[in-house]
C-alpha cells in the first residue's frame, strides 16, 4: 500500500514538471571572448547605462575600457561576466542625455574607476542583472587654504629678490671665506605670512673672482670663478616688514657643497639664471640701506625667454599596447584629457606701466 503511494507521488511530480517546465540548467563557467568584440561593446554600454539610472547625484559614468569579457549560455541567451572600468563625465545625473553623448569630465580623479557586471543577452534585448562600480573611495581631493601657512613661490619671482640677496650678504659677511659668492640655483622658496613677511629658502652659491679684500659686496664684475669652482648650499629664514622700514633679519645655515638635484622641484630650462642679474642692485641689511617698497614690475626679456611654456596636455602615459590574444583591455572608448594644472609663476604677468614720477610721458604710453 506505501509502496503503491510512493509512486503516486513520485507520478504527480512527473507531471508537474511537465507543465511548468524542467529547472534551468547551470550556467556553465563559460569562455574568453574578445573585449574589443562590438556584442562585447554592446553589452558592456548597457551594463553603464544600468548604473547611471541608479544615480540620483553627481554626473553619469561613461565607459572607459573593457578589461576582461567572459561569455556562457543559459537556457534563455548568453550570460557575459564584465571587468571594466568607467570615467566621470560632464553629463549630470538624472539628466535625459545619454552617456554616449558626453564626454569624460576633464578635473577630478586621474585613476578610472572599477566596474563589473553580469548581462545577459538576448536575441531582443541586453538585460543587465547586476552592475557594481567601486564609488566608495572615489572622493575628490580638495586642497583647502590656509591662512597664515608657508606657501610655495617659483624660485624665479622677483618677490625673492630682496631676501635671496641679504641671505647672501649675510653669508659673505660672515663666512672665513677670502672671496665673495654669488647665488648659483634655488631649490625651492615658501612665503608665509606672520608679523610681516618670512621667507624660506634653500639655495647653493657659488665663489666669484672678487676678493672680500678688493670689493666690499657683489657687483657685475663679480662672476663665478671657473678656475677654482667652490660651492656653497644653505637654509636661509629671512623676516622682512619693508612697510615698517625695518631691517630685514636673516638667520642662515651653509655647508660646502652644491645642492643635491633632487632638491630641485622641476628640471631648470638650460642657462637658467635665477635672479642672478638682479642681486647687484640690492641694497645691503645695514639701517641705512632699508629696502623700499617694490616698484611695478615690468616685462624681462629675460624671463620672456626662459620661461617654462606651460605645454596644452600634461605628459600622461600611453595605455600599454595589449598583447592579450582576447584584445583585452580593449581601447579607450575616447582619449582622456585632464585639465593641465596652472602653472605659477611661468610666465611674467603683465603690470601696467606706472606714469613717471615728473609727470611726463615715455614711448610705453604710445601703445596704450
Amino acid at each position: 500500500m506505501r509502496s503503491g503511494a510512493g509512486l503516486c507521488v513520485l507520478g504527480l511530480l512527473g507531471l508537474l514538471s511537465s507543465v511548468l517546465g524542467q529547472a534551468p540548467e547551470e550556467v556553465p563557467p563559460g569562455i574568453l571572448v574578445f573585449c574589443d568584440s562590438p556584442v562585447v561593446k554592446t553589452v558592456a554600454g548597457s551594463a553603464v547605462h544600468k548604473f547611471n539610472e541608479r544615480l540620483s547625484t553627481g554626473n553619469k559614468l561613461a565607459l572607459y575600457q573593457i578589461l576582461s569579457a567572459v561569455k556562457s549560455e543559459s537556457g534563455t541567451g548568453s550570460v557575459y561576466s564584465l571587468q571594466f572600468t568607467t570615467r566621470r563625465s560632464d553629463c549630470p545625473a538624472g539628466s535625459s542625455k545619454p552617456w554616449t553623448d558626453c564626454d569624460y569630465l576633464p578635473s577630478g580623479h586621474k585613476n578610472p574607476i572599477s566596474c563589473n557586471a553580469t548581462v545577459l543577452l538576448t536575441e531582443t534585448d541586453a538585460d543587465t542583472q547586476q552592475v557594481h562600480c567601486q564609488m566608495d573611495n572615489y572622493i575628490l581631493p580638495e586642497k583647502a587654504s590656509c591662512l597664515g601657512c608657508p606657501e610655495d613661490i617659483e624660485e624665479n619671482s622677483e618677490d625673492l629678490k630682496t631676501p635671496v640677496s641679504v641671505s647672501i650678504s649675510k653669508f659673505n659677511s660672515i663666512s672665513d671665506s677670502t672671496h665673495l659668492f654669488t647665488l648659483n640655483d634655488i631649490g625651492y622658496a615658501t612665503r608665509q605670512v606672520i608679523a610681516g613677511l618670512r621667507y624660506k629658502l634653500r639655495f647653493d652659491m657659488k665663489k666669484t673672482t672678487c676678493s672680500k679684500a678688493e670689493h666690499k659686496d657683489l657687483n657685475v664684475l663679480c662672476v663665478p670663478d671657473e678656475k677654482d669652482v667652490e660651492f656653497t648650499n644653505c637654509n636661509s629664514t629671512v623676516d622682512l616688514a619693508p612697510w615698517r622700514q625695518e631691517t630685514p633679519v636673516a638667520k642662515i645655515e651653509c655647508e660646502a657643497g652644491a645642492l643635491s638635484p633632487m632638491l630641485f622641484k622641476r628640471r631648470r630650462p638650460t642657462g637658467w639664471s635665477p635672479l642672478r642679474n638682479l642681486l647687484y642692485d640690492v641694497p645691503s641689511t645695514s639701517p641705512s640701506h632699508l629696502p623700499s617698497p617694490a616698484p611695478a614690475k615690468e616685462e624681462s626679456s629675460e624671463e620672456d625667454v626662459t620661461a617654462v611654456k606651460p605645454s596644452g596636455l600634461p605628459n600622461v602615459a600611453a595605455d600599454p599596447v595589449s598583447d592579450s590574444p582576447f584584445h583585452c583591455p580593449s581601447e579607450p572608448w575616447k582619449t582622456f584629457h585632464p585639465v593641465q594644472p596652472a602653472a605659477t609663476g611661468a610666465v611674467p604677468e603683465a603690470v601696467s606701466p606706472q606714469p613717471p614720477a615728473d609727470g611726463g610721458f615715455r614711448d610705453a604710453d604710445l601703445l596704450a
